[in-house]
């Protein structure tokens, strides 16, 4: 019998507190598993919550998945109108709506078929459009987003600050930091299904990214840091070195760069192949990834401590604080994976381009990353 206090059981939320106001528009942030499509779904009226209640003024449309709420074998057409009815509206208000709903969604040509045969895209495209056309007083929006073109992805920010204008109220749940800073007035950060800060979108969004911060102390990765991995292999260590193997704390656009793994392995060990990515610190956006099996090469690591290192022959990073995350894997099985990465790269203005000036002097826009060529 369940009982509050019973230590087995899990609580995907517990003790979340907050208010939004009329014309608020809430990003609620997070790591994965941290609550956030929980919580939606709550406030969606799709779970009821074990305690607590929630208050809700006004008609709510929320798209939290692919596809929620649409028949799969009514027609997209169809979908919009039932969508319309359960909301409350009238036909009348319906067909007032249902052009411009077609016409933003994009779908025009496939408006009478299935729904099943749509593609996930399709989808949300039709989904999103339904719930931000459909004049509800709350509009609460998943991830969804994601799996939109970027085309589609403007026109929904676009949608939401439309309706965030009108004085309506927005909940938006999403890892992109950029679009929460752009799109939301405040923000909530959970963490472990409790409410870890609430307040504004800059301060809120910097926590985020404190709580993935790698847990290092002169580049060593301490006990506390949270792996994914049999633990046959662990990565210990992370330094940079320039070109001339010297310990460096930052590296130069354009210059190369040792990228350095110290690795303790409990046994000895074959064909381990180790990888690392490039983040963008700010919303953890991944840049590029290289695994040593790429360039067809793996490890055999005695047991004990080793070294492995990765050269970059012209780093390709702006100016910026960037996030390194490694992993080592074996015949498709995870050996370690430091969750918060396993250090950061500190990249200063360099003569990328090897004109005698340095990148940010030419460069008009703020790229992710350099890229060179030959003009011909």
């Amino acid at each position: 019998r369940f009982t509050g206090d019973d230590s087995s059981v899990f609580w995907a939320l517990k003790d979340i507190d907050f208010e939004v106001e009329v014309g608020q528009v809430l990003g609620i942030i997070g790591h994965n598993g941290a609550g956030k499509s929980t919580l939606l779904k709550i406030l969606s009226r799709i779970t009821e919550p074990t305690l607590g209640e929630v208050r809700l003024k006004g008609r709510v449309s929320s798209l939290l998945e692919v596809g929620t709420g649409f028949h799969p074998d009514l027609t997209g057409r169809e979908n919009v109108f039932m969508n319309g009815t359960i909301l409350g509206m009238t036909k009348q208000e319906i067909d007032r709506k249902f052009d411009e709903i077609v016409a933003f969604s994009g779908v025009e040509q496939y408006i009478d078929t299935p729904v099943k045969f749509y593609s996930s895209g399709m989808k949300v495209r039709l989904g999103f459009a339904v719930a931000a056309h459909l004049e509800p007083e709350i509009l609460i929006v998943d991830e969804v987003l994601s799996v939109g073109d970027i085309g589609f992805q403007r026109k929904c920010i676009g949608k939401m600050n439309e309706v965030a204008g009108s004085g309506r109220t927005v909940l938006f749940v999403s890892h992109n930091m950029a679009a929460v800073e752009n799109l939301c007035t405040s923000a909530l950060l959970l963490d472990h299904g409790k409410t870890f800060y609430l307040g504004s979108v800059h301060e809120t969004v910097q926590k985020y990214i404190s709580l993935f911060r790698p847990q290092t102390q002169d580049g060593f990765l301490g006990d506390g840091v949270e792996r994914v991995g049999n633990g046959n292999v662990t990565i210990k260590e992370f330094w940079l070195e320039d070109n001339t193997n010297v310990k460096v704390d930052m590296v130069k656009s354009g210059e190369a760069v040792y990228l350095n793994f110290g690795i303790q392995s409990e046994i000895d060990s074959q064909e381990v192949d180790l990888g690392f990515s490039i983040h963008r610190e700010e919303d953890d956006q991944m840049l590029f990834i290289l695994y040593s099996s790429y360039t067809g090469k793996t490890f055999q690591l005695a047991k004990g401590t080793s070294t492995v290192k990765c050269k970059i022959n012209s780093l390709p990073l702006p100016e910026g604080r960037f996030l390194v995350k490694a992993q080592a894997m074996s015949q498709g099985q995870i050996l370690d994976f430091p969750k918060a990465g396993v250090g950061f790269m500190d990249v200063v203005e360099g003569d990328f381009y090897s004109t005698g000036q340095k990148s940010n002097k030419l460069t008009r826009d703020q790229p992710l990353f350099l890229v060179n060529g030959n003009w011909m």
